[in-house]
């Protein structure tokens, strides 16, 4: 039997005790493993290597952003990582005014896993990896869209997600969550035009907000709703749900039998 704890006030007691809880870092290790040593090496007789750890398994490499053709480079001819699963940026403008770039790499025949990190301004451009990694095409591209980072030496640099003429980066921790004055009038002003704004009004960009009885969008089982009618003279009285009579068969057994009971 489990011992009684009370309860009392359980409701007023906040769940952490400091004012801003930080959630704890994951532990940095130091680089002993033999293929991640090798790696270390290869890498700093090619560019300069800031920082080495190992992280959740897999080693983490931080160079200067002018030396990632290099250092990737030499990963993938030299030490094996052959794959580039992902890469993207993170926006750290607010906080050190400068974006984090990561590379993640694998290498199949060892089946370790290597990150690469830099660091580079806001206006501040970064080569091109497509010659060494084909998914690179569409990842640095989605980079630019969502966070207007530039990419020297790209084949075809352009939005890929947001269309052509949209204004600003929607992975930017400065842009807001529901879109901007653009955002909630963009398919007006791009299908009507702006003198149309104060007919039509701006976009619903509150993706929690459903109507009941709008039956365009949503249905409710036993309580349809003609569209267009007046929600105060729509009946709301319960009505049985009817079920097919058919019975369910069972495929798993050996024969085939019915089951008696649906569920």
């Amino acid at each position: 039997m489990r011992r009684y704890v009370p309860k009392d006030n359980v409701q007023k007691r906040a769940k952490y005790n400091d004012r801003f809880w930080v959630a704890p870092q994951v532990p940095r290790l130091a680089v002993e493993d033999e293929h991640f040593v090798s790696v270390v090496r290869n890498v700093s007789a090619v560019a300069k290597v800031k920082d080495s750890y190992v992280e959740l398994g897999q080693l983490v490499l931080e160079i200067e952003p002018s030396d990632n053709i290099a250092v990737l480079g030499n990963l993938r001819d030299e030490c094996g990582y052959s794959v580039c699963s992902e890469l993207s940026a993170i926006d750290y403008l607010a906080q050190d005014g400068e974006f984090e770039i990561f590379y993640q790499l694998l290498n199949m025949k060892e089946r370790k896993r290597l990150r690469v990190l830099t660091r580079i301004a806001e206006k501040q451009a970064i080569e091109s990896i497509t010659p060494l990694y084909d998914m690179a095409k569409f990842a640095e591209r989605e980079m630019y869209d969502m966070f207007g980072i530039y990419v020297n030496n790209h084949p075809y640099l352009k939005r890929i997600i947001m269309p052509d003429d949209w204004e600003g980066h929607p992975l930017r921790k400065s842009y807001p969550l529901e879109g901007d004055e653009f955002a909630s009038w963009y398919e007006v002003d791009k299908i009507f035009g702006k003198e149309y704004r104060d007919v039509i009004g701006p976009e619903n960009r509150d993706p929690a907000r459903i109507d009941r009885y709008d039956t365009k969008r949503f249905a409710r089982v036993g309580h349809e709703v003609p569209f267009g009618a007046d929600a105060s003279l729509v009946d709301t009285t319960d009505t049985p749900i009817e079920y097919s009579s058919a019975p369910l068969s069972d495929y798993q057994g050996g024969q085939h039998k019915v089951l008696e009971k649906r569920k």
